[in-house]
Protein backbone atom coordinates (compact mmCIF):
# COMPACT_ATOMS: atom_id res chain seq x y z
CA UNK A 1 0.00 0.00 0.00
CA UNK A 2 1.35 3.36 -1.22
CA UNK A 3 2.05 6.13 1.41
CA UNK A 4 0.71 9.76 0.69
CA UNK A 5 3.54 12.24 1.19
CA UNK A 6 2.74 15.09 2.54
CA UNK A 7 3.53 18.42 0.82
CA UNK A 8 6.56 20.00 1.97
CA UNK A 9 5.62 23.36 3.87
CA UNK A 10 8.77 25.08 2.29
CA UNK A 11 7.42 24.81 -1.46
CA UNK A 12 3.47 25.67 -0.42
CA UNK A 13 1.99 28.71 -2.25
CA UNK A 14 3.31 31.32 0.24
CA UNK A 15 5.47 32.27 -2.75
CA UNK A 16 3.22 33.30 -5.24
CA UNK A 17 1.02 35.06 -2.27
CA UNK A 18 4.11 36.77 -0.43
CA UNK A 19 4.79 38.39 -4.12
CA UNK A 20 1.64 40.78 -3.99
CA UNK A 21 2.78 42.91 -0.81
CA UNK A 22 6.21 42.84 -2.23
CA UNK A 23 5.17 44.66 -5.45
CA UNK A 24 2.79 46.79 -4.29
CA UNK A 25 6.15 48.03 -1.99
CA UNK A 26 7.65 48.48 -4.76
CA UNK A 27 5.82 50.56 -7.17
CA UNK A 28 4.80 52.65 -3.77
CA UNK A 29 8.53 52.93 -3.18
CA UNK A 30 8.48 53.95 -7.35
CA UNK A 31 6.13 56.35 -6.97
CA UNK A 32 7.48 58.06 -4.49
CA UNK A 33 10.35 58.35 -6.07
CA UNK A 34 8.88 59.98 -8.98
CA UNK A 35 6.91 62.53 -6.84
CA UNK A 36 10.18 63.29 -4.55
CA UNK A 37 12.06 64.39 -7.93
CA UNK A 38 9.35 66.36 -9.23
CA UNK A 39 9.18 68.03 -5.73
CA UNK A 40 13.52 68.67 -5.78
CA UNK A 41 12.99 69.79 -9.10
CA UNK A 42 10.70 72.29 -8.51
CA UNK A 43 11.55 73.30 -5.24
CA UNK A 44 15.35 73.22 -5.87
CA UNK A 45 16.01 72.98 -9.35
CA UNK A 46 17.95 70.97 -11.65
CA UNK A 47 21.32 70.71 -10.24
CA UNK A 48 19.95 69.39 -6.90
CA UNK A 49 18.15 66.73 -8.45
CA UNK A 50 20.27 63.84 -7.50
CA UNK A 51 19.48 60.49 -6.87
CA UNK A 52 21.18 61.14 -3.29
CA UNK A 53 18.91 63.97 -3.05
CA UNK A 54 15.65 62.15 -4.48
CA UNK A 55 16.37 59.37 -1.86
CA UNK A 56 16.48 61.70 0.84
CA UNK A 57 13.13 63.94 0.13
CA UNK A 58 11.26 60.10 -0.79
CA UNK A 59 12.71 58.33 2.81
CA UNK A 60 14.16 55.94 1.37
CA UNK A 61 17.83 54.27 0.70
CA UNK A 62 19.82 55.32 -1.68
CA UNK A 63 20.38 52.15 -2.19
CA UNK A 64 16.57 51.45 -3.01
CA UNK A 65 16.26 54.60 -5.05
CA UNK A 66 19.13 52.67 -7.42
CA UNK A 67 17.70 49.57 -7.48
CA UNK A 68 14.16 51.14 -9.08
CA UNK A 69 16.70 53.27 -11.14
CA UNK A 70 20.26 52.76 -11.83
CA UNK A 71 21.40 56.16 -12.87
CA UNK A 72 20.37 59.86 -12.37
CA UNK A 73 19.59 59.63 -16.27
CA UNK A 74 17.43 56.66 -15.87
CA UNK A 75 15.23 58.42 -12.70
CA UNK A 76 15.38 62.05 -14.58
CA UNK A 77 14.25 60.52 -17.73
CA UNK A 78 11.24 58.49 -15.40
CA UNK A 79 10.31 61.21 -13.99
CA UNK A 80 9.90 63.45 -16.91
CA UNK A 81 7.52 60.80 -18.47
CA UNK A 82 5.49 61.09 -15.14
CA UNK A 83 5.33 65.00 -15.10
CA UNK A 84 4.47 65.13 -18.76
CA UNK A 85 1.55 62.44 -18.27
CA UNK A 86 0.64 64.19 -15.16
CA UNK A 87 0.36 67.68 -17.16
CA UNK A 88 -1.43 65.76 -19.81
CA UNK A 89 -4.09 64.55 -17.69
CA UNK A 90 -4.44 67.93 -15.48
CA UNK A 91 -4.96 69.91 -18.69
CA UNK A 92 -8.43 67.74 -19.49
CA UNK A 93 -9.73 66.96 -15.88
CA UNK A 94 -12.04 69.29 -14.18
CA UNK A 95 -13.72 70.33 -17.01
CA UNK A 96 -16.51 69.14 -18.97
CA UNK A 97 -16.76 70.27 -22.74
CA UNK A 98 -20.24 71.76 -23.51
CA UNK A 99 -22.36 69.48 -25.40
CA UNK A 100 -23.16 70.28 -29.49
CA UNK A 101 -26.14 72.66 -28.85
CA UNK A 102 -24.84 74.08 -25.73
CA UNK A 103 -23.48 77.92 -26.35
CA UNK A 104 -20.38 79.11 -25.44
CA UNK A 105 -20.72 81.24 -22.53
CA UNK A 106 -18.12 83.96 -20.47
CA UNK A 107 -18.39 81.51 -17.24
CA UNK A 108 -17.46 78.70 -19.67
CA UNK A 109 -14.53 80.78 -21.02
CA UNK A 110 -13.83 81.91 -17.61
CA UNK A 111 -13.08 78.15 -16.01
CA UNK A 112 -11.21 77.15 -19.00
CA UNK A 113 -9.06 80.10 -18.70
CA UNK A 114 -8.49 79.46 -14.71
CA UNK A 115 -8.29 75.84 -15.64
CA UNK A 116 -5.02 76.07 -18.11
CA UNK A 117 -3.28 79.09 -15.61
CA UNK A 118 -3.90 76.23 -12.62
CA UNK A 119 -1.97 73.89 -14.71
CA UNK A 120 0.66 76.16 -15.56
CA UNK A 121 1.35 77.32 -12.58
CA UNK A 122 1.31 74.05 -10.77
CA UNK A 123 4.21 71.92 -9.36
CA UNK A 124 4.67 69.68 -12.07
CA UNK A 125 4.73 73.09 -14.70
CA UNK A 126 7.73 73.86 -12.35
CA UNK A 127 9.87 70.91 -12.80
CA UNK A 128 9.37 71.06 -16.08
CA UNK A 129 10.48 74.65 -16.23
CA UNK A 130 13.69 73.55 -14.87
CA UNK A 131 14.58 70.44 -17.41
CA UNK A 132 13.78 73.14 -20.23
CA UNK A 133 15.88 75.58 -19.32
CA UNK A 134 18.93 72.71 -19.00
CA UNK A 135 17.90 71.40 -22.14
CA UNK A 136 19.00 74.15 -23.78
CA UNK A 137 22.12 73.70 -23.82
CA UNK A 138 21.90 69.20 -23.27
CA UNK A 139 20.95 67.97 -26.92
CA UNK A 140 20.22 64.52 -25.41
CA UNK A 141 18.01 66.36 -22.67
CA UNK A 142 16.14 68.42 -25.93
CA UNK A 143 15.51 65.22 -27.54
CA UNK A 144 14.02 63.26 -25.17
CA UNK A 145 11.98 66.56 -23.87
CA UNK A 146 9.98 67.51 -27.22
CA UNK A 147 8.31 64.62 -27.89
CA UNK A 148 6.64 65.01 -24.12
CA UNK A 149 6.03 68.56 -24.36
CA UNK A 150 4.97 68.02 -28.17
CA UNK A 151 2.25 65.77 -26.53
CA UNK A 152 0.83 67.97 -23.50
CA UNK A 153 0.74 70.67 -25.84
CA UNK A 154 -1.55 68.53 -28.06
CA UNK A 155 -3.58 67.93 -25.17
CA UNK A 156 -3.94 71.12 -23.94
CA UNK A 157 -4.61 72.88 -27.12
CA UNK A 158 -7.66 70.59 -27.96
CA UNK A 159 -9.25 70.20 -24.07
CA UNK A 160 -9.07 74.18 -24.05
CA UNK A 161 -11.10 74.00 -27.13
CA UNK A 162 -13.08 71.80 -26.41
CA UNK A 163 -13.59 73.56 -22.55
CA UNK A 164 -14.54 76.68 -24.18
CA UNK A 165 -16.79 75.30 -26.98
CA UNK A 166 -14.94 76.42 -29.92
CA UNK A 167 -14.98 74.72 -33.08
CA UNK A 168 -11.72 72.94 -34.67
CA UNK A 169 -12.83 74.38 -37.75
CA UNK A 170 -12.83 78.21 -35.78
CA UNK A 171 -9.30 79.50 -36.71
CA UNK A 172 -9.97 82.38 -34.92
CA UNK A 173 -10.97 80.49 -31.88
CA UNK A 174 -8.18 78.20 -32.24
CA UNK A 175 -5.71 81.31 -32.18
CA UNK A 176 -6.89 82.92 -28.93
CA UNK A 177 -6.93 79.51 -27.42
CA UNK A 178 -3.32 79.17 -28.46
CA UNK A 179 -2.48 82.95 -26.87
CA UNK A 180 -4.59 81.91 -23.64
CA UNK A 181 -2.09 78.87 -23.15
CA UNK A 182 1.00 81.15 -23.87
CA UNK A 183 -0.49 84.03 -21.63
CA UNK A 184 -0.75 81.17 -19.12
CA UNK A 185 2.56 79.49 -19.75
CA UNK A 186 3.62 83.38 -18.77
CA UNK A 187 2.17 83.48 -15.85
CA UNK A 188 3.55 80.15 -14.88
CA UNK A 189 7.49 81.72 -15.29
CA UNK A 190 6.59 84.44 -13.76
CA UNK A 191 4.87 82.46 -10.56
CA UNK A 192 8.39 80.56 -10.34
CA UNK A 193 10.27 84.00 -9.16
CA UNK A 194 8.01 85.61 -6.84
CA UNK A 195 4.15 84.76 -5.44
CA UNK A 196 2.42 86.92 -7.81
CA UNK A 197 -0.92 85.37 -6.82
CA UNK A 198 -2.57 88.70 -6.26
CA UNK A 199 -1.65 90.33 -9.66
CA UNK A 200 -2.30 87.07 -11.43
CA UNK A 201 -5.84 87.17 -10.40
CA UNK A 202 -6.30 90.64 -11.81
CA UNK A 203 -4.95 89.79 -15.08
CA UNK A 204 -6.63 86.43 -15.24
CA UNK A 205 -10.00 88.23 -14.74
CA UNK A 206 -9.03 91.03 -17.26
CA UNK A 207 -7.94 87.94 -20.21
CA UNK A 208 -11.10 86.12 -19.55
CA UNK A 209 -13.15 89.00 -19.98
CA UNK A 210 -10.97 89.87 -23.63
CA UNK A 211 -10.95 86.42 -24.50
CA UNK A 212 -15.19 86.22 -24.59
CA UNK A 213 -15.18 89.67 -26.11
CA UNK A 214 -13.42 88.29 -28.69
CA UNK A 215 -15.41 85.19 -28.81
CA UNK A 216 -18.38 87.42 -29.39
CA UNK A 217 -19.63 86.29 -26.45
CA UNK A 218 -19.80 88.88 -23.44
CA UNK A 219 -22.65 89.57 -21.01
CA UNK A 220 -25.06 91.34 -22.78
CA UNK A 221 -24.84 89.82 -26.46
Amino acid sequence: MSTAVSPNPGSSNAGPNSRGPQQERSRLTRHRLLRSTVDVLAADGWAAATVAAVAERAGVSRGAAQHHFPTREALITAALEQVFDDLTAAAGSEIEAPGSDEAITPARVSAAVQRAVAVYTGTEFKAALQVWAAAASDPALRKLILPLEAKFARAAHQRTMAAMGVSPDDQKGRRLVQATLDFARGLGLADTLSDDSARRAQVVDTWCEQIAVALGVESGL
